[in-house]
């Protein structure tokens, strides 16, 4: 007797598995807990990494999203380059306006990478018709 295609994905360890979701899952996990440690104020000598990688991460995966056209491996580098040119942004810009804060900048960062993916899940959204075909 011959096995469904879903007992075999089950079944499959090893490189043949996509790892790509339960790392994205964690991947936010850790930087949501760098950004709680650094808003809350906390002496935790883990709260200096994950917020850097928070600063990071988050405006890297809305870009990421956002650059759908392209090969993988060019979606990330665009994606981090994109990233350090928005943190680059934010300090600049509460610089020049005197607003300088680190909160205010990780708000910030937080508040722009948020703007992104909602934007990007609404054009996903409204690209679609309600039979899910092109007239």
């Amino acid at each position: 007797m011959k096995a469904s295609s879903t007992d075999a994905e089950r079944a499959r360890t090893g490189p043949e598995r996509d790892l790509s979701p339960l790392l994205a899952g964690a991947a936010t996990a850790v930087g949501g807990f760098g950004a709680i440690l650094a808003l809350a104020g906390s002496d935790s000598p883990l709260r200096g990494p994950l917020t850097l990688f928070f600063l990071l991460a988050a405006p890297s995966a809305a870009l990421f999203a956002a650059l759908r056209g392209l090969a993988p491996l060019g979606r990330v580098i665009t994606a981090l380059a994109g990233s350090v040119v928005v943190n680059m942004l934010v300090a600049q810009g509460m610089l020049a306006t005197h607003r300088w804060s680190w909160r205010g900048g990780i708000v910030a960062v937080t508040a722009i990478s948020a703007l992104l993916l909602l934007l990007v899940w609404v054009r996903r959204r409204g690209g679609r018709t309600t039979t899910g075909r092109t007239p």
